[in-house]
This record gives C-alpha cells, structure tokens and sequence, in this order.
C-alpha cells in the first residue's frame, strides 16, 4: 500500500511538516519548507524572481521603518504597496492611496505589530495597474501543467466596492488572459519558478499559485501562493475532466509531462461566496440555513465553509459560510445559475456578491469596438454626476440667479440684484495641497467650503459682493461619490456666502492624476457699487485702528509646511491632535473648513466706516495686509491681543519654525483684517463681536525708512502661549513641596524657571515615552526628560531617545543576579543624573520594596484599565470577558503592582465589535494623553503624595 498525504496549508508548508513526513516516509503532494518560501517571505520570493528574470514590480525590503518610508517618498515610481514579507494569514497586504498613508501602514506593521512577527520586514512595491489573474499549475518539480487561468473578486460589494475580504467569488476561464499569452505566463513565469527552485536545490511539487497582474507593459507577478487558492479552486476543479486523484499520482512520481490533466474548454465555471452579516467585520455565528435541498435539484454545487450540522439543521459557524459553482457552456449562464442557486439558500443577513465575473462580461462587449469608457472617461458617471448635483445648485438660487445646471453657460442679472452702478469683481484660487490631506483622510466634504471662502474672502478685499460660484473638479478616473461630496460641499459654502452655484466643469483626464487623486479650483465673480469700492486708498491714514477677525485655524494656506512637520514629528492624520483637542485627531483638526466672512462683513463694509480689509491668505500676516495699504505706511501688529489656536503654537514648536516664518506663512489666528479710524473702531468692533470673535490687533503707523512693512510685537510669547499645558496656577494643591516648576513661569524679561529632572524607563517601542518627550518639549512645561533606561538593547525606544538628543543607558536586566542587585544599578544611575521624578513607559520589570520606597511619591506607572479594576496582565482582555462597557488607563504613584495613588485617567468606551487588539488600540491611545498630563502635574507641584498615601491636590486640579 502507498500512504501519502495531500498538504494544503500555509502555515504547515512553511512550518516544514512535508520534511517531516518525507523523512518518515510518507509521500508528499506540497512544497518543502524551503520551497514554500515563495509564499511564507515575501522578501525570499521578490529576490527569486529578481535572480531567475521572472517579471515583478519594482520592490525594495526593510527592517528598518525610517529607510523603507525614504524608499517611498523618493523612489521614481508610485511605491504604494506595503507587504508583511511573512504570512499573515492574508491580511498582510496593504495598497496605500498616497505616500502619507503608505508610511503609516510601514510605521503600523513593523513599529506596532499589525501583524506580529510577521512584519518585522516589509516589502514596499510599485503600485501596477491593470488586470489582475490567477494562473495555477501544478508541478512535479521538473515540469509544469497550468490549469485555466480564474480570476478572484476580492471587494465585498458588487462594482469592486467595500472592504477587502478572503474572496467573494470566481470565474474560469478569464477571456482576457488568450492562449498566447497563456503560453507566455507558462513559459516566463511558471516554468522559470520551477527551474529556479530545482537549481537552488529545493525542487518544488504541488500546486503553484502566481497572482499576476496583466498592465501595459506586459504581465508582472504579484505573488506567489503554495496551495490552491479560495475561492479558484471551486471554479477550476469542476471544469477537470478525468480524477484528480490520478493527478496528484502523477505528480508525485515525476510524471506530469506525459500525464497532463485535461479540462473543459467548452464550458465556463462560477462561484458566489455567501457570507455572514458583519463579514469581513464581527459576525454572528450559529445562524439558522435553509433551502439547500431545493438548491441540489439546480445542478450546481454547494461547497461549504462556515457551517455546522446540529440537531436544529445546518447553521453558520465562519465568516465566508459556502459557496455556490455553477458550470455552464457560457459565463453569462453560469452567472445566472449560481446566483439562482445563492437565492434560494436563505439565512438572515447573508451577505454575497451578484456580478462575478462581471470585469470578463465588459471584457467581451469590448471586443464590439472601443468606447470612449475604455480610454478612461465614463460619460454615464459624468452624466449621474450632474443629476446627483443639480438640486444641490439649484438650492444656491438667489436674486439674479436661478442656478440651474445643464447649459453651456451661466447667466446672472444685475438689475435683479438690486445695482445701479456696479463693477465686477472676479477671483480664483485653490485650496493648495489642504487636497492631499482630505485625500489621504478620505474625508472630502468640507473642501467644498475651503474652496469656496478662498474666492469669497478674496472678492470682499475689493469691497464685492460674492454673486456666483463656478467650480473646476478633475481628476484621473471619475469617483461619483467623492465628487458628489466635494460639490456638495461647495453648494453648501455657497449658501453660506449667499451666491449662487452657476456651474462648473468636472474634467476626467486618465493617466494625468494617480489613483483617488483630483484637484480643485474656484472662480467667485462679485459686484460693487463703483462708490464703494475697497481699498479706500486716500482716506487711510497713520493711527487708524486695525481690527482682527478669527480664524478657524490653519484654513487653506502653507499646508506643505505643514505636511513637512508632520514628517518629522512622525505623526500621520490618524494621531489624537497633539494640541489639545480631546477626542479628534490630527487629520481633523487640518480640515477644520476655512471661515466665510461675507454675510459677517459685508453690512459693515457698506456701512462705510471700514476703509480697507485685508483676506489672511497665503503670505500670512506680513504680506497680505500691506496689500490693501498705501505704501508710506507701516503695520503694528501687538499678537498679545488675540487668540491664537494652539495648532499654531504646535506648528512652531514641532517644526522649529521661526517667528518671521510663522507670520509669514500662516494666519496665526486672524482670517480677517479691518482698517477703521479710530472713532469708528469701537462700534464696528461690537458689530464684528456680534458674530464672531474679533480684537483690536493694532495700528498704522507712518512707514520709516529702511523698515519693514509689518511689525508683529510678543508673537513668540503668544504661540507659546497657545500651547497645550497644564494651568498650574489652577491646580496647584496646597501643601504640595515645590519640585521646581511651581507655578513660576518667569517675569515679563522672560527669565526661566527650573524644570522638574524626569527619567523615564522603558522595555521596548517607546510609544508612551514619545507622549512625554512631545510633552517636555513644550516650553510651558514644567518637565524636563534627561534620561532614558531601558533593561533590553537594541529597542526602539532608544532610538526615539538619541533622535530626541536624550542621553540613553541600557541596564540589561539578565547580566544580574538578582533584582535588588538591578535595581540598584538603576538608582545609581538615576543619581548620577540627578533625576527628581520618574515615568516607568512599558518597563516590563516589577521593581524591588527598597527601591519603590526610595523613590515614593516620585515614581509614576500607567496601567491600562481604569484602576481599580482588573489589575496585572492582559487588562484588556480581562475587560471584555466582564463585558465591561466602559475601560481605559490610568497614571498612578507606584506602591506596589498595579496599585497606588491615582494621579490621572482616560475612559475608553468599549465597543460591541471590540476585540482585545481595537480595544488594545484605543486604549494606547489614551495613555498618550493621560501620561503626559499626570507627568505635568507631578513635575509642576500641582500634585503631590501626602504622608497618608493619598493624592494632594485642589479640587480644580480634577477638571
């Protein structure tokens, strides 16, 4: 008798079981160990294909993440493609939309363990376009028989869309992929994978899955699989005639050439996925199936999945549940009977796709002649575009206007507007690279507003009324729904400035933008009385009073510089903002939309009492307001006036950006600003408050020679200002001992005050260390970080350390005896340094009585659960399996594990859909906000552990 065994799985393939069961004997069909490296590394298999000629996108491999985000932004390719090199259980691949997004996916596989050990290395691609398939064969080392090439529906919804999932559904044959180019995938990409393997020694038998790619410049290999791939081998196994036992028989005995496996050319094969409610997501399990008798009597196959027979029948036990194949002489047909078969398996929630093959079925109406959709423009999605659109505009209708779209051009009465003697006021502008944001978020709706106020603003300068909007959207492929919720946002902001919405363009260019890429840009044109035209350049004199309106933040201007700072704080658009904005993160505070000053302004701009007003924009203060300003006279600017938002003060502080850069960049705060003679200034000023927040900000002066145009006094003093910090003015407790910050911030000369000598020790990535380091950095804070240990080598924590220019001390815990013996080491260094205070950041050591004493009240620990419930490991977990609803961290004096005085806490809801990883998440999250606040208090004296063991502070300090 021959034992044999048919091995199928990744993880074993790699694991080396066929070497074990070869060495006992046993007869194999799969790949050695060494041989299902083309799928268990990534990095092994792109190298192979590099030495063997076998075509491939451009690549390169990292173990560190800063040189694999280099490769990224400089390699002269789209390098978007981020890959896990090991196996992570198909989840490993990651096809960024831009280059910000691509870093973050390295930053999230190799610095937090997306996908464990798998993700040590990492492959970044080029992005291809084009089709891709699946060409399989199988192989006994020496040759190979491919079998009909499929194609995998990977997107959950039908037209591609939702979420990626295991597979949603398959067809065979692919009519794209003809027998010539068939023989040239046999003989370029399989033939040469099975001769490089036999070279290198390690011959390769079983089934060979190449995922290929078929673009303009001809087919590349996106991966390799080492086993049959789900669900193309539902679709490819009912069109083999003959058994496939004999197959494998051959195959393993090194005959396949003269035996090779011979499938139905006549007929086509598809197969539907039906899926549980939830999939990819959560999902219920133990769902009641029905109607699977009725289905046998329909001539296709059910292949399941994710069920389980009990006593009540067949219910749902997995996310993909079972498959329906249908084989029929056409694809259309076989499409038809399998989705025939889906409907009538019925379970509540059944989720499964309806145009399988869908890209083959376009593939052969192609074939009648090309269209103008096969260059890239799809008339129909422009045409679905406008009629999603046209009630937006028509809801912008205003006197003179009746917006409605659809003409070859835009019409607009003057007379009906109510002028008598008006001139036309035109402007156009941008939203800048703001886009790249919104893009990289997929947050496109408040563009609209931003692209909008930039024209609006822009024609109120000249004293205008805004009377309508035209807008120009492009892009590389039309997305219907992003476009939608772009114009959208512009019909909205139109409504806000009270002009009409009279047209625009949306140009589909293919191959002029990169995927889900567009721009935009605006053209306002407004009229004004020609006897109230602004600038009033004669009557504008030295002392007049200038009068500032907020801002929003950033609104739409020097967003390279920002993107820039961004970078080098490493911080991506999914961070909590770093400024204090509780509960939003970075990427939505940028987009806050840039205020509309028109309905604001322009009752006071008729009023006559303001001379000139000066729209914030690009150049920031120092060059927008000498704009509307007769040339002999010079601006006084006092910044201690107004309030400047604290992304500003983040900005500088992150980026080392200079005082005159800043104000010549940004808007630090004021998105408007009025000229006024003093005797006006009082009353606009209430007019102005009204509605908005507004200041006086300053004066005209006469303009001294060899002077610049614009002063802006205690601008430094203001941004720090604006920066996050704890008051400690208000949360000082009494009785605390003075640690060196207090609440002395220095005198008006600005003289410094000591800052409390902080360490902080760690055992790994240094993700809370870097919270704190972010914190001290901060020149309001009372904290200064002067030493990092860590009781492991090599971690990246360290490294955080030195990039930060902290000194940096590796105490390896295993080159001691004991832990008090560690210990020790540890308090002589922390002496050495003259250390006040220390933050234990994911210190993975449980310190000794002794040392915990010597440094009670100054020794801070954070914990991951609102202590004091579930204390030690795996809080997280612990949480779920409570049904806890409500979790997250908390800052504490150490007493002993996990216990002590509690200094600060962050609350984390928990989800119905968490697992331990989401909630994990989250929760890490808000240690960062959490830590750096408990340090602050500690540092500044605002907290403090009395005799009792208990915290001593105001009441305030808890607010």
């Amino acid at each position: 008798m021959w034992v044999w065994w048919w091995l199928g799985p990744r993880s074993p393939l790699a694991a080396g079981m066929v070497d074990d069961l070869t060495a006992a004997g046993v007869a194999c069909f799969g790949p050695s160990a060494r041989a299902a490296q083309l799928e268990a590394s990534k990095s092994f298999s792109k190298a192979f294909m590099d030495r063997h000629g076998i075509p491939t996108a451009r690549w390169g491999s990292f173990t560190d993440p800063q040189l694999a985000c280099d490769y990224i932004r400089t390699a002269s390719f789209p390098a978007l493609v981020v890959k896990a090199s090991g196996l992570a259980a198909g989840k490993g691949v990651i096809v960024a939309a831009n280059q910000d997004e691509a870093c973050a996916a390295v930053k999230d596989i190799m610095k937090e363990k997306a996908f464990g050990s798998a993700g040590e290395t990492v492959v970044v691609e080029e992005l291809l376009e084009g089709e891709e398939v699946s060409c399989l064969c199988f192989s006994d080392g020496y040759s190979v028989a491919p079998m009909p090439p499929a194609q995998d529906h990977k997107r959950l919804q039908d037209g591609d869309l939702g979420p990626n999932t295991g597979g949603m559904g398959a067809y065979c044959p692919t009519p794209q992929v003809s027998q010539e180019l068939l023989e040239q995938i046999k003989v370029k990409v399989l033939q040469k994978t099975i001769d490089g393997m036999k070279a290198e020694g390690a011959p390769y038998i079983g089934v060979l899955y190449a995922g290929l790619m078929l673009t303009k410049d001809g087919l590349r290999v996106l991966e390799f699989n080492c086993r049959f791939g789900d669900p193309e081998c539902q679709v490819l196994m009912p069109l083999l005639k003959g058994d496939l036992y004999e197959v494998l028989l051959h195959t393993l005995d090194g005959t396949l050439a003269s035996h090779a496996p011979v499938w139905h050319q006549e007929s086509s094969a598809v197969t539907v996925v039906m899926a549980s409610a939830g999939y990819p997501g959560t999902y219920e399990k133990g769902v009641q199936i029905t109607g699977l008798s009725q289905v046998e009597a329909m001539d296709v196959q059910v292949f399941h999945a994710g069920t389980a027979l009990k006593a009540g029948g067949m219910t749902s036990s997995g996310g993909r549940v079972l498959t329906v194949t249908a084989v029929r002489p056409s694809l259309e047909e076989a499409l038809q009977a399998a989705n025939q078969g889906v409907a009538a398996v019925v379970f509540p929630g059944a989720v499964y796709r309806r145009d399988i093959g869908h890209h083959a079925i376009a593939y052969l109406g192609q074939r009648r002649g090309l269209t103008y959709k096969d260059s890239g423009v799809d008339i129909a999605a422009g045409n679905r575009l406008v009629d999603m659109i046209k009630p937006l505009a028509k809801a912008t209708a205003r006197a003179g206007c009746n917006a409605e779209l659809g003409g070859f051009a835009g019409v607009f009465d003057l007379k009906a507007a109510g002028f008598v003697d008006p001139i036309l006021v035109s402007g156009t502008d941008g939203v800048g690279t703001k886009l790249k944001v919104a893009q990289a978020c997929g947050k496109h709706d408040t563009l609209g507003q931003d692209l909008v106020a930039m024209c609006v603003n822009d024609v109120l300068a000249q004293g205008a009324e805004p009377l309508f909007f035209l807008d120009y959207f492009s892009c590389g492929s039309l997305d219907v729904g992003v476009a939608s919720s772009v114009i959208g946002g512009v019909a909205a902001a139109c409504r806000l400035a009270g002009c009409a919405l009279l047209g625009g363009e949306t140009a589909e260019m293919p191959g002029t933008y990169g995927p889900g890429e567009y721009d935009l840009a605006g053209f306002c044109v407004g009229a004004a009385e020609r006897a109230s035209l602004l600038p009033r350049l004669a009557d504008i004199a030295a002392g007049d009073v200038l009068l500032g309106v907020a801002s929003s933040g950033v609104h739409s201007n020097g967003f390279s510089l920002v993107r820039r700072v961004m970078g080098r704080a490493g911080l991506g658009y999914g961070a909590s903002a770093p400024f204090g904005e509780p509960g939003r993160t970075l990427g939505e505070v940028l987009l806050t939309p840039t205020k509309i000053y028109s309905r604001l302004l322009l009752p006071i701009l008729r009023s006559g009492a303001v001379k000139a007003y000066a729209h914030i924009t690009g150049g920031g203060l120092l060059e927008n307001i000498p704009r509307v300003l007769p040339n002999e006279l010079a601006v006084d600017l006092d910044a201690s006036r107004w309030s400047i938002p604290p992304v500003f003060s983040w900005l500088q502080e992150a980026g080392d950006i200079s005082d005159e850069e800043m104000a010549r960049t940004f808007n630090c705060g004021l998105g408007a600003v009025l000229v006024v003679a003093t005797a006006d200034a009082q009353g606009v000023l209430l007019q102005l408050q009204a509605q908005e927040e507004a200041w006086v900000v300053g004066s005209l002066a006469h303009k001294q020679p060899g002077t610049e145009p614009v002063v802006v006094r205690n601008l430094k003093r203001s941004l720090r200002a604006a920066g996050p910090s704890v008051d400690v003015a208000a949360v000082q407790g009494e009785g605390c001992p003075d640690n060196g910050g207090g609440s002395c911030h220095g005198d008006a000369a600005g003289e410094p005050r000591k800052r409390t000598r902080v360490a902080v020790l760690i055992s790994g990535t240094g993700t809370n260390l870097q919270a704190l380091i972010e914190q001290a950095k901060l020149p309001s804070s009372s904290a200064e970080i002067v030493l990092v240990i860590s009781n492991r080598p090599g971690v990246l924590g360290l490294k955080r350390a030195t990039l930060a220019g902290i000194q940096a001390r590796v105490v390896d815990h295993k080159l001691y005896g004991s832990r008090a013996e560690f210990d020790a080491t540890i308090d002589r260094v922390l002496e050495e340094f003259q250390v006040e205070a220390v933050c234990l950041a994911g210190f993975m050591r449980i310190l000794t009585g002794p040392f915990v004493k010597k440094w009670n009240g100054k020794l801070l620990n954070i914990h991951p659960s609102l202590l004091p419930s579930f204390k030690g490991v795996n809080a997280q977990n612990q949480a779920l399996q409570a049904g806890a609803r409500i979790s997250g961290c908390t800052v504490h004096f150490v007493a002993e594990v996990d216990s002590g005085a509690i200094i600060a806490q962050e609350a984390v809801p928990v989800e119905a859909s968490d697992t331990e990883e989401t909630l994990s998440e989250r929760i890490r999250q808000a240690e960062h906000k959490a830590f750096p606040i408990a340090m602050e208090l500690v540092a500044s004296g605002a907290v403090c552990l009395g005799p009792d063991g208990r915290i001593v502070w105001k009441h305030s300090a808890r607010n």
